[in-house]
């Protein structure tokens, strides 16, 4: 179960990788969002021209044991609707002045952070912080503005004398997922998780037995079934840059939080190399 768990949220990402029949069912729970609550199973299934077999399996697909538990879900996600529907996501417009760009950036960057909340599992992350923990070597592989994530990654954990890479152009990382081995983590970041270099990757490090972790849009893809810890994000459906925007911010945000998982679980050993590092940086600044 998701930290800030929304129902909604997930329909709206995983609308694209159901059934056609069950894409259905999303789409008219998502047009009826006020509705929903008052309707037998019987009743949304005439609504959304299905069937009540194809509305339980739609639940089930979402999580949920049955019918009765997911409209449980339903009526509690209503509760925040109204604030959430004043914070929508906002796309870049031709010739939107500054001040409407500054607070457009900024909302949607702050909506993706709590949409993620909304679909990444604390289990995931409590197993993921444990195997950073456990291991000796993390690699981090990205391209483009997944890219930029394992950068600012390797930064992090380098700080706490973590011995870890990022790899950001296709042919170092086949070449570093060749040299991985069992007890190394390989942590793929992919807003998509269908890039074909990160899928290859993938595969070598996965016959390298290493642990694999993903994080990646909160949808079925291939990164997403074939990692063994899977880490999802929320990203908005915008079709400018502000979309690419939102999930960096999204993906930066889980690494800082696993970063921040594994520095405080081992604060008493990792304490002197921030403490260290600190100073150095510090006295470049004096000078």
């Amino acid at each position: 179960m998701a930290i800030n768990d929304n129902i909604f949220i997930k329909i709206r990402d995983m609308k694209e990788n159901l059934t056609p029949v069950e894409r259905m069912v999303a789409e008219t729970i998502l047009s009826n969002t006020e509705e929903i609550p008052h309707l037998s199973i019987k009743s949304l299934a005439k609504l959304s021209k299905t069937s009540d077999a194809s509305v339980l399996r739609f639940c089930k697909t979402m999580g949920y044991s049955g019918y009765r538990n997911f409209i449980v879900s339903i009526s509690a996600a209503l509760g925040s609707m109204d604030d959430e529907r004043k914070d929508q996501y906002t796309d870049i417009q031709p010739g939107d002045d500054l001040s409407t760009i500054i607070a457009n950036i900024s909302r949607n960057n702050c909506k993706s952070i709590e949409d993620t909340l909304s679909v990444i599992d604390p289990e995931e992350v409590a197993r993921a912080v444990k195997t950073l923990r456990a291991t000796d070597r993390i690699i981090f592989f990205g391209i483009g503005a997944s890219g930029i994530v394992c950068d600012d990654a390797e930064q992090k954990f380098s700080r706490i004398n973590k011995m870890c890479h990022a790899y950001t152009d296709g042919h170092s990382m086949l070449t570093a997922a060749t040299l991985l081995s069992k007890g190394n983590v390989a942590i793929f970041v992919s807003n998509s998780g269908d890039t074909l270099e990160i899928l290859e990757a993938l595969e070598i490090a996965r016959k390298n037995n290493a642990c694999t972790i993903a994080i990646t849009k909160y949808n079925k893809s291939e990164l997403a079934d074939k990692a063994d810890i899977l880490l999802g994000i929320s990203t908005p459906e915008v079709t400018m840059r502000s979309g690419a925007m939102g999930s960096r911010i999204a993906m930066l945000t889980v690494i800082d939080i696993l970063f921040a998982g594994v520095a405080s679980a081992e604060y008493q050993n990792v304490k002197k190399y921030l403490s260290k590092t600190h100073n150095i940086l510090a006295g470049k600044h004096r000078r």
